[in-house]
């Protein structure tokens, strides 16, 4: 019987042959889904329908044989199978569907929260076979039709056909689709092709699939031209040569010789085997408690197909609320190999998303791009699986999974943090009791390592990155990150254990940025912390000024770059520091009127410095609204960053003068004060100590010099002055005497 499609089929067919699918491979996940579905329903529907038991009962499975000769590909499962009328409506028709009946069925029966699980929508599923297909062929046959039907359509047709199977009831029951490959679609004639689809797809299906593997060998066989007369005339021969008392040995043998050097008969024989290639199971459907280290473990390098060191922990746990889902998140202990090849912005993501144990994909961003070193899988039962499966990625469902899984990651990074620095100084703290209660320390054992430390020295840029992209989770993203100071030798710390050492007066977090840590050791900023006793946080990384410009606090803490001009501290007279302040502002105003002019736009302004610079005559700091020293040398080595920003950045420099300075107060000397005639200029030596001054304030700050040319003429004359030159004329050239050539020394080989 021929059948018309509904109206909007073929449209519809258009749609996922040319649309709907970025990969044609996927026809095959879509079928093995299905195959699942029908396996689901039979056991469910088996359990209240005695009829629907067969005499002769199969196993649930789902075979795939492909033939080479034919070009066909075979997907078969033993479930519930389709009547004459299921096949019409749920074949026919794109937008019905046997599974999401089935499922509103149950719904309607109260059986809502039934373990049976269905996957996706039969019509659009099934219909990928013609990305594949000239021609699709369903054999079925329900548990009770009595009769084994065909359902059968030609790619790009507008009807199908429906008749009784020619080969008789070669099912007990189920499905069997039967693909008439196209001539681009070979590949799927091939049987590591094959496995390779299935297992990458279905591999954590419940029911076994079975893929027909086919291989040819040689074996040995007997002269089939042999009749039973010749059989018995050779007994009766050799009986004779045994009597035969004159043979000799050495004739023995040469007949034996003879009979072995006849030739074998060969023949080739093909042989079928059945290989099952879903063997993994899901491991995050099962009870965490039933879990081993080991299988967890197990289960990280089957994601990784890599060989990484094993993982440094993980979460598995069942999220419950408007969206449920399973999943498993593994700490990886060492940066995934991609990492070695772009940077964090390009890695895709590496948790695997998938439908009651169906995989769906590897390459969705379910978790932000700085946590996409995370490995993992996410199984959900309420993602739709229809004309919308390739497009997931905006839906509403999945994107309540990625808030949670983010903040199921983040816990997971924070609950290994405490446990690695309580299990560290649980053990450096480890000690016996005497029976006469003194407490001994145990001498032998060396301090444990913070676990957390040696995974943060590995992954700190992605924790930094996400504070500066991340703003709902910026506040536990701070929380994870370490850093060393000036008082911590080398060790990593929190920042909560840093405002716990802050002095009592101290309101703000001190950093100073800077290209390694000996650069940073070695500023002059540090001189006054150092006299107050005050920490000042190290930071080394590129991405540490970016995150202090993101940030701004913690805790209630301003961050304070100590290299920055207005640092001021609450432990001195703030009335004695304004007095002095307003003091030495008059005092040094012909010279800070005078240095401006002179540096021109080099600087931004010159003032009294408003804060101890100790040792130091000078130094130019950075405004509260310029780029640190630190920072203008990152932007210097980003080639992206244009002209105008980086003139932006370095015209942002404070010229801060040391009142103290015996340099500061000779240099005053030599400037003419406010009531001298503005015709008269310093001498050229005080210029160019001036200069001499601004060179060492830039170098001090961290800045480059801006005029290294004129700085070398400076230091010239200073070498000149120093040595007692009148005179910086070269010596005349020397006019050495023409030497005698000598001769050559004879050689001795010859």
């Amino acid at each position: 019987e021929s059948y018309k499609f509904e109206a909007e089929v073929n449209r519809m067919l258009d749609i996922v042959v040319n649309s709907l699918y970025k990969h044609k491979e996927v026809f095959l996940r879509e079928l093995i889904s299905n195959a699942a579905d029908a396996l689901d329903k039979y056991r469910y529907l088996s359990l209240t329908n005695e009829k629907l038991k067969s005499a002769e009962d199969v196993d649930l499975e789902i075979n795939i044989e492909y033939d080479n000769e034919a070009k066909t590909l075979t997907i078969r499962d033993t479930g519930i199978g389709m009547t004459k009328e299921e096949l019409v409506e749920n074949l026919g028709t794109v937008a019905r569907s046997g599974t999401s009946k089935f499922v509103e069925a149950m719904k309607e029966a109260g059986d809502s929260d039934s373990t049976i699980e269905q996957i996706g929508q039969f019509g659009v599923g099934f219909y990928s076979s013609f990305l594949v297909s000239n021609r699709v062929t369903v054999a079925s046959r329900h548990p009770t039709s009595p009769t084994q039907l065909v359902w059968e359509s030609v790619n790009g047709a507008s009807d199908f056909s429906i008749f009784e199977d020619p080969r008789g009831n070669t099912l007990k029951r189920g499905t069997e689709i039967t693909l008439h490959l196209r001539d681009d679609a070979s590949e799927y004639l091939d049987a590591a092709r094959l496995k390779n689809l299935a297992t990458h797809y279905s591999e954590f299906v419940t029911h076994p699939i079975k893929l027909r593997t086919t291989s040819t060998m040689e074996v040995e066989v007997e002269d089939e031209e042999t009749d039973e007369a010749e059989k018995d005339e050779e007994k009766k021969d050799e009986e004779e040569n045994l009597d035969d008392k004159a043979k000799t040995d050495e004739d023995d043998l040469e007949i034996k010789d003879e009979e072995e050097e006849k030739p074998k008969k060969m023949k080739e024989v093909t042989t079928h085997t059945w290989d099952t290639l879903n063997s993994n199971k899901a491991i995050w459907t099962r009870d965490k408690d039933t879990i081993s280290d080991e299988e967890y473990q197990n289960f990280f390098h089957l994601l990784n197909d890599n060989d990484m060191q094993n993982a440094t922990t993980w979460s598995h746990f069942n999220a419950e609320g408007n969206v449920n889902f399973r999943s498993i998140l593994y700490l990886p202990g060492e940066k995934p190999p991609s990492y070695q090849m772009g940077q964090i912005e390009d890695i895709k993501g590496a948790v695997r998303l998938y439908v009651r144990r169906v995989l769906i994909g590897d390459e969705f961003s379910l978790l932000p791009k700085y946590l996409s070193f995370i490995n993992g899988v996410v199984d959900s039962d309420e993602l739709p699986l229809n004309v919308n499966r390739e497009t997931l990625q905006e839906d509403k469902i999945l994107k309540v999974i990625k808030k949670k899984l983010t903040r199921k990651a983040l816990d997971l990074i924070r609950e290994f943090a405490k446990k690695s620095a309580d299990a560290a100084k649980e053990k450096d703290e480890e000690a016996e009791v005497s029976a006469d209660g003194e407490v001994d320390i145990k001498e032998d054992d060396e301090p444990k390592e913070d676990a957390y430390l040696k995974w943060y020295e590995k992954f700190s840029p992605n924790i930094k990155l996400g504070v500066i992209e991340d703003e709902p989770n910026r506040g536990k993203l701070m929380k994870l990150v370490r850093y060393q100071t000036s008082k911590t030798d080398g060790k990593l710390i929190p920042l909560a254990e840093y405002i716990e050492n802050m002095k009592e007066w101290q309101d703000s977090i001190y950093v100073l940025g800077g290209n390694s840590l000996d650069e940073i050791k070695k500023s002059p900023f540090l001189e006054t912390f150092k006299e107050k006793d005050l920490e000042v946080i190290y930071m080394t990384d590129a991405i540490d000024e970016y995150l202090v410009k993101h940030v701004r606090d913690f805790d209630g803490k301003k961050f304070v770059d100590v290299s920055s001009e207005n640092i001021k501290f609450k432990d001195e007279d703030d009335d004695l520091q304004k007095r002095r302040e307003k003091a030495y502002q008059k005092k040094y105003k012909p010279l800070t009127k005078w240095l401006k002019s002179l540096y021109g736009q080099t600087v931004l302004r010159v003032q009294v410095a408003k804060r101890s610079l100790g040792s130091m005559p000078a130094v130019v700091s950075s405004s509260d609204f310029g780029n640190s020293a630190n920072m203008e040398r990152i932007m210097r080595a980003q080639a992206f960053q244009s002209e105008q920003d980086m003139m932006g950045g370095m015209s942002m420099k404070v010229f801060d003068i040391n009142p103290r300075h015996p340099l500061v107060t000779k240099l005053m000397e030599g400037v003419p004060s406010d009531d001298d005639d503005d015709s008269s200029t310093p001498d050229q030596a005080t210029i160019d100590a001036a200069w001499m001054l601004h060179d060492m304030a830039m170098l001090n700050g961290g800045y480059p010099i801006s005029d290294p040319t004129a700085h070398n003429r400076r230091m010239i004359k200073i070498m000149q002055s120093q040595f007692g030159l009148e005179s910086l004329a070269l010596e005349p050239e020397i006019d050495p005497p023409v030497e005698d050539d000598e001769p050559d020394e004879p050689d001795m080989m010859d």
